[in-house]
C-alpha cells in the first residue's frame, strides 16, 4: 500500500503533538471511547439487493468472497440538508483511491446530499485533524498515531475497509537470490530491508508474517527507509538484501534471475480504509452512514469484479486519478472491499508495541473498529 511515512522518531514526536495538541484544545472532542459511535437509535432496515452485502468478520479464508450487492445499490437516501464532509488522504493518485475519486466524479456523494471535498494531507498530520474534528474522515489505515490517539480516549475509529490483493498480484516482499538459492531458502535473519514504511505502519503486520517464515523477526532485520524509486533500486543494486515493492514497481523484478516474491498482504483481509473522527461518529451519524452508503454502491456499480477487463473503464480511472492506462492495467485488479476483518488491528498491534511504538496493553477490537455504518448501510442486522 501506498502511504506517506516518516522515521520511527518523527512519528513519535507527531504522535506527542497530537496528544498535546488535542489535550490543550477545548473543542471538546475528547470524549470517553465507550460512549462513542452509538447504535443506530431505530432498527437497521433491510436494503434492496444488498441481500449478499455482508460477510461474517470472523470469516478469514483467504478464498472468502468479498461482499457484494447489485449494481447501483444501496440507493441514495439523500441527507435532508446539504452536507459537507472533508476526506483527507496522504496521496490522491493512487489506484487504490479510486472508488473514492470515482464516487465524486460520478456524482454518488451528490445523490446523498453530500458536498465532498478531497484533500491531500499526510496522514501524520491528517490524524490529528481527525480527532480534533477539523476533518471529517482520513483514508488511512489503523497506523500507530491513530491507535495512540484511541488510547488518549479521542474518539477516532476504523469504519470502511479498501481492498486486498488480487491472488495474481505479487506486491510484497522480494529478495535476493543467491546462487542457486530457491525462496523457500531464503534466510533473513541479519539482513537489510528497503520500504517506504517504519515500524509505525500496520504494513508491519504483513511484512513480520513474511519474515517469520524467513528465520526472521522485525527485530533481526536493519530496516531502511527509502522513497518509492529508491526502494526498486536498492533491492537492484544489492544495496537491501530485500524490499517491500508496491504495485506496479514488483513487475521489473517478476521471472528476473536472482530475485524472488517471499510474500505480501494477506489475501481477503484489507489493512487500510477509511478512520472517522467525531464528526461523524457522533456528531451526524447520518452523514457517516450517508458516505459509506456512496461509497459501497459506487464498488458494486464499478469495483465489484476485474474492473480493468474494459479498456473504456480503466481509461476513465485513469483520467479520475491523473494516472496512465498502461499503469493501471500493468497489474491486476485490486478486490475492492469496504468490510473489516476481525483481528485485524489485534496483529497490527502487537507489532507496534513489538517495536515500541505505542504502549502496552493493546486495545480491544471495539476501542478501534465501528462496522455499523458499513452495516446499515447494506442493511445488516446483528
Amino acid at each position: 500500500m501506498a502511504r506517506r511515512h516518516t522515521t520511527v522518531a518523527t512519528v513519535l514526536l507527531a504522535c506527542t503533538a497530537l496528544l498535546t495538541a488535542c489535550v490543550s484544545s477545548d473543542d471538546g472532542n475528547k470524549t470517553d471511547n465507550a460512549k462513542s459511535a452509538p447504535s443506530p437509535t431505530t432498527p437497521v432496515a433491510a436494503v434492496a439487493g444488498c441481500e449478499k452485502g455482508w460477510t461474517d468478520p470472523a470469516d478469514l479464508s483467504p478464498t472468502r468472497a468479498p461482499a457484494r450487492c447489485a449494481p447501483n445499490t444501496p440507493a441514495p437516501k439523500p441527507l435532508a440538508a446539504k452536507t459537507k464532509i472533508v476526506v483527507t488522504a496522504g496521496t490522491l493518485s493512487a489506484e487504490y483511491l479510486g472508488p473514492l475519486r470515482m464516487a465524486k466524479a460520478k456524482g454518488e456523494f451528490d445523490k446523498e446530499n453530500l458536498d465532498v471535498e478531497i484533500k491531500q494531507m499526510p496522514s501524520t498530520d491528517a490524524i490529528t485533524s481527525l480527532a480534533k474534528g477539523q476533518i471529517d474522515a482520513l483514508y488511512s489505515a489503523p497506523e500507530a498515531g491513530f491507535v495512540n490517539a484511541a488510547k488518549q480516549n479521542f474518539d477516532v475509529k476504523w469504519v470502511l475497509g479498501n481492498y486486498s490483493s488480487d491472488p495474481k498480484s505479487k506486491s510484497g516482499v522480494w529478495a535476493r537470490l543467491k546462487d542457486g538459492q530457491t525462496a523457500e531458502q531464503v534466510d533473513l535473519k541479519g539482513k537489510s530491508f528497503g520500504s517506504l514504511v517504519g515500524k509505525t505502519s500496520i504494513i508491519m503486520y504483513p511484512i513480520a508474517s513474511v519474515l517469520d517464515k524467513h528465520n526472521a523477526k522485525p527485530t533481526d532485520v536493519d530496516f531502511k527507509q527509502l522513497d518509492a524509486q529508491g526502494v526498486a533500486q536498492a533491492l537492484e543494486n544489492g544495496g537491501v538484501d530485500a524490499a517491500w515493492l508496491l504495485d506496479p514497481v514488483w513487475k521489473n523484478f517478476d521471472n528476473k534471475p536472482g530475485y524472488a516474491f517471499l510474500g505480501g498482504q494477506p489475501a481477503g483481509e484489507p489493512i487500510g480504509g477509511f478512520l472517522y473522527g467525531p464528526n461523524l461518529l457522533e456528531k451526524n451519524r447520518d452523514a457517516g452512514v450517508a458516505f459509506a452508503r456512496a461509497l459501497i454502491r459506487t464498488i458494486n456499480t464499478y469495483f465489484a469484479g476485474d474492473y480493468k477487463s474494459d479498456p473504456a473503464f480503466v481509461q476513465e480511472l485513469a483520467t479520475t486519478l491523473g494516472s496512465k492506462p498502461e499503469l493501471l492495467s500493468a497489474v491486476p485488479s485490486l478486490v475492492t472491499d469496504w468490510e473489516i476483518r476481525k483481528g485485524t488491528v489485534d496483529k497490527a498491534q502487537e507489532q507496534f508495541v513489538a517495536g515500541k511504538v505505542v504502549e502496552a496493553p493493546a486495545l480491544p477490537e471495539d476501542k478501534l473498529v465501528d462496522r455499523s455504518f458499513y452495516a446499515e448501510a447494506v442493511g445488516h442486522n446483528g
